[in-house]
């Protein structure tokens, strides 16, 4: 239901947190396959501040890792990202843990939240008093460099920020996820600050995100955009959704936009809004082709 749901609404190539659990990661990367999707996902690494049952250790957090980029990575359009899902759902020994699986697989991705609420900055710096910020706790265990995607990025200082552009790493802006849970919003401005600009992609963030699809996505972040006095035109939006995207997974060379050589993801949109009868939702069941109205 997942994978199709992401190709009713457009979506060919996701970013996605997988579970704890090993085999949760087969199973989404096995039905990806079968649909040709790009998927860049892995297992989430957390061995403390969660409940025991979602609990794994620094040492089987890697062990796991490590087995699931030896089978999936590479296989079909399938990318592996390395996934502790905080620094507050992390000790620093599972955080030295990832940093040491991307120096074994340099050409992965590395996935992580950061800065999305103020309560969260508080506690995950109260965690590591020795780190001048949130940002600074990834850094230091090298996990920010290019192709690491970090989720929100809400409450960033400009210190942060300009950090993040110098490390040449990607932010992604999860309009819907913010406003839903009121989390603050999003500074796209200055990410895009010409002095020192940051790859922004849009996430959905499905969990606690409200829609599927990356046209309501870009219908939120231009009025998080708005609200902070920094509007965006239609054409950044589109860039967002697209090559924008593209360049924050490191992908820019295969997706993203209409060139040759790029692999064809192309998404065709009706302009013209229109009502499904029973008939039409017929004809496109047979092409396996849901309505998306």
């Amino acid at each position: 239901m997942f994978c199709d749901t992401l190709i009713r609404n457009g979506t060919t190539t996701a970013c996605i947190y997988c579970a704890v659990y090993p085999q949760s990661v087969d199973a989404l990367f096995e039905e990806a396959l079968r649909r040709k999707l790009r998927l860049v996902a892995g297992k989430c690494m957390m061995d403390r501040n969660v409940p025991e049952a979602l609990r794994d250790t620094a040492l089987s957090g890697y062990d796991q890792s490590k087995a699931l980029i030896d089978r999936w990575h590479g296989k079909g359009r399938l990318l592996y990202a390395i996934t502790p899902r905080w620094a507050g759902s992390s000790t620093p020994a599972q955080l030295e843990a990832a940093g040491a699986l991307w120096r074994e697989y340099p050409d992965l991705t590395l996935q992580t939240h950061i800065a999305e609420n103020r309560d969260e900055v508080a506690f995950v710096t109260s965690l590591f008093p020795e780190r001048k910020d949130f940002l600074d706790i990834y850094d230091h265990y090298g996990l920010v460099r290019r192709r690491t995607i970090l989720g929100h990025g809400v409450w960033f200082s400009d210190s942060e920020f300009a950090r993040v552009h110098e490390r040449d790493a990607s932010i992604a802006h999860c309009p819907t996820s913010n406003l839903f849970l009121g989390s603050g919003l999003f500074r796209l401005r200055v990410a895009k600050d010409k002095k020192r600009p940051i790859h922004v992609g849009l996430g959905t963030d499905i969990g606690a995100g409200t829609s599927f699809s990356v046209l309501r996505t870009i219908n939120e972040a231009y009025k998080i955009a708005a609200l902070n006095a920094a509007p965006i035109s239609a054409f950044e939006a589109l860039y967002l959704a697209t090559l924008g995207g593209a360049r924050s997974l490191g992908l820019e060379d295969r997706i993203g936009s209409l060139e040759a050589d790029r692999e064809a993801d192309i998404v065709c949109l009706s302009l013209r809004p229109r009502r499904c009868s029973p008939s039409a939702r017929t004809v496109r069941a047979r092409w396996t082709r849901p309505c998306s109205c």
